[in-house]
């Protein structure tokens, strides 16, 4: 909202800047570690961020969260001898991934971004269904059609299989999905839970489930709406139809095509990360709120998260940067 609230902020701002920042500076921070100036600014060096593992997760021996300095988290599927197939053991793992980035302490206070990407040839190809069948079919499909799932809390709406997609969105923080090798089914649902997806060219995509008499359940309806025209939609469904990278990039599935998504990924997330994080959470939250909604409620929906925003620390630490004084830190989200 270009007017006078954010002009009375940008005034606010311009008066305050040099007094809080130097003062800020002079005091210290007691919540700052001594290597807080790399983590307030990630740069662009993106090596080096990833050889600063804090620490690694794994869960179910199936999905791997490396924590990474600069507040970026790097989810890796790790069934690469599989080809990162979807058996019940990887739902459940990727669900808890995505959950416990949203509400565990220790991983979200400081969490800016996260890439998603998939260890071997492959992003994922899909549902593991031998697997799934030697399982118990019935008993499968109870565990992953269950609503509302273990892994999506209090106010939680989807069942196991769209958890996979949908918990993504609900995280507060820009998540990218890095595609390479194949990407099909239930594993190109996954990656249309993320904000973007950086794809290889060559990398093969498809909605693979009409090949199996089924239709896409892990909140495709949901994804599709906002990235592709209905008729992009039917027919890559109904077909199956197995497209490369580019093409998913020129119908909008993909965000770009590069040769290193991971490489890229890493970027944009250092780029975002250089950000004001509530800022950025009500960016995620306005769009995925009113891209399908009336224009009466997209018009409400900005100003009331216009008005969360303006006035506050973290808005005045991103003011004070275009006045030419840095504050050493945003407050985490």
């Amino acid at each position: 909202m270009v007017g006078p609230f954010l002009s009375r902020s940008l005034s606010a701002a311009r008066g305050r800047c040099i007094a809080d920042g130097v003062s800020a500076f002079s005091r210290g921070f007691s919540h700052v570690s001594s290597d807080s100036g790399e983590d307030a600014n990630p740069g662009t060096a993106v090596d080096r961020r990833r050889r600063a593992t804090r620490d690694e997760i794994r869960i179910r021996d199936r999905v791997r969260i490396l924590q990474l300095k600069g507040g970026i988290a790097h989810v890796v599927l790790s069934r690469s001898s599989k080809l990162n197939s979807l058996d019940i053991q990887m739902f459940e793992a990727v669900a808890e991934a995505a959950s416990r980035l949203g509400s565990d302490p220790d991983l979200a206070r400081n969490l800016r971004a996260v890439v998603i990407s998939g260890e071997g040839r492959a992003f994922s190809t899909g549902l593991d269904a031998k697997s799934v069948a030697l399982s118990g079919p019935k008993s499968a499909m109870k565990i992953l059609l269950e609503r509302p799932s273990p892994y999506g809390g209090e106010d939680g709406i989807g069942n196991l299989a769209q958890d996979v997609c949908i918990l993504w969105r609900r995280l507060p923080v820009p998540v990218i999905a890095c595609l390479h090798g194949m990407c099909f089914g239930g594993g190109l649902q996954i990656a249309l839970g993320a904000d973007m997806r950086f794809s290889t060219p060559d990398c093969k995509l498809s909605i693979m489930e009409s090949r199996w008499g089924l239709i896409p359940d892990m909140a495709a309806s949901v994804c599709l709406r906002e990235l592709v025209p209905i008729d992009v939609a039917k027919e890559l469904t109904m077909t199956g139809r197995i497209i490369t990278g580019e093409d998913a990039r020129r119908v909008g599935l993909v965000t770009r095509c590069v040769d290193d998504p991971i490489e890229e990924a890493f970027r944009v997330a250092a780029e975002i990360a250089e950000r004001s994080p509530d800022s950025v959470a009500s960016a995620k939250e306005l769009f995925q709120t009113t891209w399908t909604a009336d224009e009466a409620d997209c018009l409400r929906r900005e100003t009331d998260l216009q008005m969360n925003l303006l006035e506050t620390w973290n808005q005045l630490a991103a003011s004070c940067r275009n006045f030419g004084v840095n504050l050493p830190y945003f407050n985490p989200k």
